[in-house]
């Protein structure tokens, strides 16, 4: 993979820390996914290890096996002449007692420019949860060009990585919230 590229943006971590910037587009994107500590860490993995971006559907290529803040990676998504490939560098990652996930920003030959993160929460009553939260806006002519659908399309693939995470966490826990061993 390519290292040369750099962030295509200055607000570097607002996804975690926020306010999202203004001047962009943003996203907001929250799903259950089920319930207990065991649909939590099953479901923190799936996001973690890519195995949510391949799991909808995405191509990935990583300098690392799971999120760490520095890894690159290259998610790619359609077929033949119509697969568009977006470089990006995870920005920040959470291991923690109740939230899992990380955040990636854009690199140069991204076709938007932003932040894109990917969390799973469980809460007081035991419920678990992912959200994406991004902001984004046209990096390429052809992004600029699709003008109003590329959000439709952000928001169509983020309640996509929702129904993935839900089915990972799912199938890793036999359905009934126990880690089946692999």
């Amino acid at each position: 993979m390519n290292r040369v590229h750099a962030l295509n943006y200055p607000e570097t971590g607002a996804t975690r820390l926020g306010p999202l910037p203004d001047g962009y587009h943003h996203l907001h994107h929250t799903a259950r996914i089920g319930r207990g500590h065991a649909v939590f860490e099953a479901a923190g993995a799936a996001v973690t290890s890519w195995r949510m971006h391949r799991g909808s559907g995405a191509r990935v290529r990583t300098t690392a096996a799971r999120a760490e803040p520095g890894a690159r990676l290259e998610v790619s998504l359609g077929v033949g002449r119509l697969r568009f490939t977006a470089p990006c560098e995870v920005i920040w990652t959470a291991y923690e007692k109740d939230r899992t996930g990380f955040a990636y920003g854009t690199l140069a030959g991204h076709p938007e420019r932003g932040e894109e993160s990917f969390i799973v929460d469980i809460r007081d009553d035991g419920s678990v949860w992912f959200t994406v939260m991004a902001f984004s806006r046209p990096a390429s002519w052809y992004t600029r060009l699709a003008g109003p659908l590329v959000p439709v399309v952000q928001k169509w693939y983020a309640k996509r990585l929702g129904r993935t995470v839900r089915r990972l966490a799912a199938a890793d826990t036999g359905g009934d919230g126990v880690v089946q061993r692999r």
